[in-house]
């Protein structure tokens, strides 16, 4: 695994467009097209510590969750400009 789980997410972001999200599994695909379930724990964390840090937002049903509590089905996008 030589791509690091932050790069794979951003690029994916870009690549994406404004206001789009991405799965946890297409970014961990993208840093380890066959052992991606691995790399699902390591996506999570670095989702997490980005949302703190105001640079990722994750999302639940469309909508912002708080970093330290979502659970279930979860998304990311970048944070919106205004805000």
């Amino acid at each position: 695994m030589t791509r690091s789980v932050e790069d794979a997410l951003f690029e994916l972001l870009a690549a994406k467009g404004a206001g789009k999200t991405v799965m946890p599994e297409e970014v961990a695909r993208a840093v380890d097209p066959e052992g991606w379930r691995r790399v699902l724990p390591q996506v999570r964390s670095t989702a997490i510590g980005l949302a703190r840090q105001g640079r990722l937002v994750i999302t639940r049903k469309g909508r912002p969750a708080d970093p330290e509590t979502f659970r279930g089905v979860w998304r990311m996008r970048l944070p919106d400009e205004a805000g």
